[in-house]
């Protein structure tokens, strides 16, 4: 077999000739997630406690099986403030959503204010709960307080809360 050295020497022209092949794509560029920061938490109220904002949300008016409930909280999301009658037990129960250890549940009104031993429910979410008698004077004070009731509980951001017709609905329903 005879090589044929000027057909050879074209075809390496010509192969010289050819572009490289192309670059392969540069790596993606990976940017570390941005860190975000937890929210600070809300200023703690201070001074006359009528003069705090009320906090968001809505009562709701509900009966079930043990009785009924006035909800107090952003629509669509879960109660800050509950309060219950258990028919059955002829027996009132203010909660405030927060988790922690028994301590103190402050309820002050325009006219009086008192102090009951809370205790954490066990519930999910976690709501801290103070039994009441339905005759005791607080409810009436708080079913007729001048808009609002503050509401200060050991170990949690104390909160104004408006208050609203639902509130005596609930102490009439556990004085029937």
């Amino acid at each position: 077999m005879k090589l044929h050295y000027p057909l050879c020497a074209s075809l390496l022209a010509l192969a010289a000739c050819s572009p490289p092949p192309p670059a392969p794509p540069p790596a993606p560029v990976v940017k570390p997630a941005p860190v975000v920061a937890p929210a600070p938490p809300p200023p703690r109220l201070s001074g006359n406690w009528l003069d705090w904002p009320l906090a968001a949300g809505d009562w709701v008016y509900r009966r079930d099986e043990r009785g009924s409930l006035a909800l107090f909280g952003p629509t669509g999301q879960n109660a800050t403030v509950t309060l219950r009658c258990d028919t059955t037990r002829r027996r009132l129960y203010l909660a405030r959503a927060g988790s922690g250890s028994a301590g103190r549940m402050t309820v002050r009104t325009s006219s009086t204010l008192k102090e009951f031993a809370a205790s954490p429910t066990g519930a999910t979410p976690a709501y801290l709960a103070t039994e009441i008698l339905p005759t005791d004077p607080i409810l009436d004070a708080m079913a007729f307080s001048r808009g609002r009731i503050a509401l200060e509980v050991d170990g949690q951001q104390p909160i104004a809360i408006p208050s609203w017709t639902e509130i005596t609905r609930i102490v009439e329903d556990c004085r029937a």
